[in-house]
């Protein structure tokens, strides 16, 4: 907080993505995953940055501010300006809100010819979001973050809805250790999840990709029975402004490019559209962890997967992963424990008091001593969401 109250620290949103897999057009950060308040993911982490505002204000008696750089895709940026503005910022300074773009590469086939996405129009793909340090340097964002004196900066991908932004246990941690970068991690719950884990490769430290690791591999585990390679990559990353310098400057032309395969829609010699059903072309992309490998000193700080990591990836349906509801679930859920540990309690429309775990018995089944058994584990969560403005990790 020490920092924050000295305006030193800066959080930088990967916005780029649209909802596509979600079933909707638009950028991902506005979708309203189904709270009671229908806050978006824009306005919850908007709302985060107040409140950690306030609190570094409050014990260092001194206004500051934290800095909210943006890194949107051709595809996203003006809508993502404008539901900003429409929503007033959600109460922050629209100068300290920075919009920048990531730069686009052409797909192509797999023979390496460019593909047309209709005529005369070349089919284009964001950079992937390592595309951010070439965008940083291109768009004056470095300079910006000068002038302002940053001199940290957290990295974190839009759809994690239990992000916390700009959070100053992680960059406080970092700062102590005097990290040029930093990696937040969880736990990973099976060897075949499908996150990187972060290791140590050849002496130097990179994420490596679940789909370039073999099953084998993943499978290790360490005398403890826990899984060998378990520090799961979750987007959420510290830098220094001085090593985020010489990465724009110096290291980001040496970074080799990823192939993704992907159904890529093209028109045909005839001037048809097609929309292939399987892969039909790569797009190429670099990643924001690749320059985890030119860090002198580099720290890795594990959280619990409950309270801080659940993306929002996928449409909803019957048990799936990374939904709506799962992203809604893990907030309420989350919530319940702030309001649990903070010495409160729920009752039921009956005014009986609900057990913080399930009992024994029947659901809905009343015990000896007047309490209402909840549902199996898989039952609902209480309803239950704390506004950001109210408390930001669940301090009283």
């Amino acid at each position: 907080l020490h920092c924050i109250s000295q305006s030193k620290v800066a959080a930088l949103l990967l916005a780029g993505g649209q909802g596509t897999r979600l079933g909707v057009s638009y950028p991902k950060g506005m979708y309203d995953v189904g709270l009671p308040s229908h806050k978006t993911l824009f306005q919850i982490q908007a709302e985060r940055i107040l409140k950690l505002q306030q609190l570094a204000e409050q014990q260092h008696k001194i206004k500051c501010c934290i800095p909210w750089y943006i890194m949107t895709s051709g595809r996203t940026m003006q809508s993502t300006k404008d539901y900003f503005s429409q929503h007033n910022y959600f109460g922050l300074d629209k100068n300290n809100i920075v919009f920048f773009q990531q730069g686009m590469l052409p797909a192509m086939d797999y023979k390496g010819k460019i593909i047309l996405e209709n005529k005369g129009k070349l089919s284009m793909a964001p950079d992937g979001n390592g595309g951010l340090y070439r965008a940083l340097g291109n768009q004056g964002i470095m300079d910006d973050m000068e002038r302002r004196g940053i001199e940290s900066i957290h990295v974190y991908c839009v759809d994690n809805i239990l992000v916390k932004v700009a959070d100053p246990s992680f960059v406080g941690f970092c700062v102590q250790k005097g990290a040029d970068c930093g990696a937040k991690v969880v736990e990973k719950t099976n060897p075949t999840e499908a996150v990187g884990v972060v290791c140590k490769v050849d002496g130097h430290y990179q994420v490596v990709e679940y789909s370039e690791i073999t099953l084998a591999t993943a499978e290790m585990r360490s005398a403890d029975g826990r899984l060998m390679f378990n520090a799961g990559n979750v987007a959420n990353h510290y830098f220094s402004f001085y090593f985020l310098r010489d990465v724009v400057q110096k290291y980001e032309p040496k970074l080799q490019h990823h192939v993704a395969q992907k159904k890529i829609p093209y028109v045909d010699s005839e001037g048809q559209l097609i929309k292939p059903d399987k892969p039909n072309g790569i797009k190429m992309e670099k990643f924001v962890f690749d320059i985890f490998q030119f860090a002198k000193t580099f720290v890795v700080y594990e959280v619990l997967r409950e309270d801080e990591f659940s993306p929002l990836k996928n449409a909803d349906c019957q048990d799936g992963k990374d939904t709506p509801t799962t992203a809604r679930h893990a907030l309420m859920s989350l919530h319940h424990r702030w309001v649990l540990n903070a010495g409160g309690h729920f009752i039921d429309e009956n005014g009986r008091r609900v057990p913080a775990i399930p009992r024994d018995g029947a659901a809905g089944s009343v015990t000896d001593d007047g309490n209402r058994n909840l549902k199996d584990g898989t039952d609902l969560p209480i309803k239950c969401e704390i506004s950001p403005l109210v408390s930001y990790g669940g301090e009283v």
